[in-house]
């Protein structure tokens, strides 16, 4: 009895690490999977569009033979199979040719503007997460009352109202009206002459610089986007938080807390919205990803130099290498915000580690 104890145990472990290592492999693989769809779904979008890369490079005047030797040059000459080989090569080695609007390598020119594409999308987020989550903790605690009503109808307004009508309102209020905020752009053109980046965010710069004229010409500039952004994302935010507080709310330990005589605030902050937070961050981190990918437009109303309108502008000149490029890095973005959200909650939320 006393020996076959031992032995059940290192049993258990064993199976303990196995099921461990074939859920680490079956998240290996289902993200490998879904970057390959992505590459995939890039591969044949480029491949099915009306244009020519060759076409693109050398123009539409160029003689035939100049026009066959760039295409074999990039490859267009070889089976389907084998320019979706050598494209996810390339892919993931970083290289995605060369930016015809530009001239530079297609991954130079992300690495200049994503940080503006960052920097926008942080700020709106933040926004939007510290607004969103009291109106939605206040929705819940409030159900059903004009309280609620409003914070669901800013919620519904922030789903249903396109972001580049919302963006032209306020362009006409705050600066062509009230002058509240500075010209479409990132900073004023006397600073660019002034100011040397070293990072890529501006704002850390001029913080790290003590520039503070740049930093306020920045915040001039940045203000409005991130606001329109931050407020789909607290739409978003808000939502959800009302329903995550709702669930806990209801739960025993809220009504245990209440008849030990807790008063509704701790019961409210400190309890149900601890518990609440788990998947809160989650939210939050999907809100991010959701502003990296989904600020195309806001980029190309506010003439932001960012990703975004680096896609825009690449699209209206057929550039294909920059738009499938950018169209890669921003999905592979999202996966990763993705992943990082699926694991940090796996450890703020140990019920979810023995699955």
């Amino acid at each position: 009895m006393n020996a076959s104890i031992p032995t059940q145990q290192v049993k258990r472990g064993k199976s303990r690490a196995s099921q461990r290592t074939l859920a680490v492999a079956g998240f290996l693989a289902t993200v490998l999977t879904t970057f390959l769809g992505l590459l995939a779904v890039t591969f044949f979008i480029g491949r099915v569009v009306p244009i020519d890369p060759a076409l693109a490079i050398v123009g539409d005047r160029a003689p035939a033979h100049v026009v066959e030797r760039v295409r074999e040059e990039l490859g267009l000459n070889l089976p389907l199979w084998q320019q979706f080989f050598i494209y996810v090569r390339q892919a993931l080695s970083g290289e995605f040719g060369t930016s015809v609007l530009t001239t530079n390598p297609v991954m130079e020119d992300i690495k200049r503007v994503f940080p503006a594409t960052m920097e926008l999308a942080t700020i709106g987020t933040i926004i939007g997460a510290i607004f969103g989550v009291p109106l939605g903790v206040l929705a819940a605690v409030k159900r059903g009352s004009l309280i609620d009503q409003i914070v669901r109808l800013i919620g519904l307004i922030g789903y249903s109202v396109p972001i580049f009508w919302l963006g032209l309102l306020a362009l006409l209020l705050f600066y062509a009206k009230l002058g509240w905020v500075a010209f479409p752009g990132r900073m004023d053109l006397v600073f660019e002459f002034t100011f040397t980046p070293v990072t890529g965010f501006y704002i850390v710069d001029a913080i790290w610089q003590r520039q503070w004229d740049v930093l306020w010409d920045l915040f001039r500039h940045i203000i409005l986007p991130a606001s329109l952004l931050g407020y789909f994302s607290l739409a978003y935010i808000s939502r959800m938080t009302r329903s995550f507080m709702l669930n806990e709310l209801s739960q025993e330990y809220v009504v245990a807390a209440r008849a030990k005589g807790l008063s509704e605030t701790r019961i409210i902050w400190f309890h149900a919205l601890r518990n609440a937070a788990v998947p809160l961050i989650t939210v939050i981190a999907l809100s991010y990803a959701g502003l990296l990918e989904g600020s195309v437009l806001t980029e190309s109303i506010f003439s932001w130099p960012g990703l975004g309108l680096y896609i825009t502008n690449s699209l209206q000149n057929a550039d294909m290498n920059a738009v499938l490029g950018g169209t890669i890095v921003i999905g592979a973005v999202f996966i990763s915000i993705n992943i990082f959200s699926d694991v940090l909650y796996r450890l703020l939320d140990p019920r979810t580690r023995s699955r």
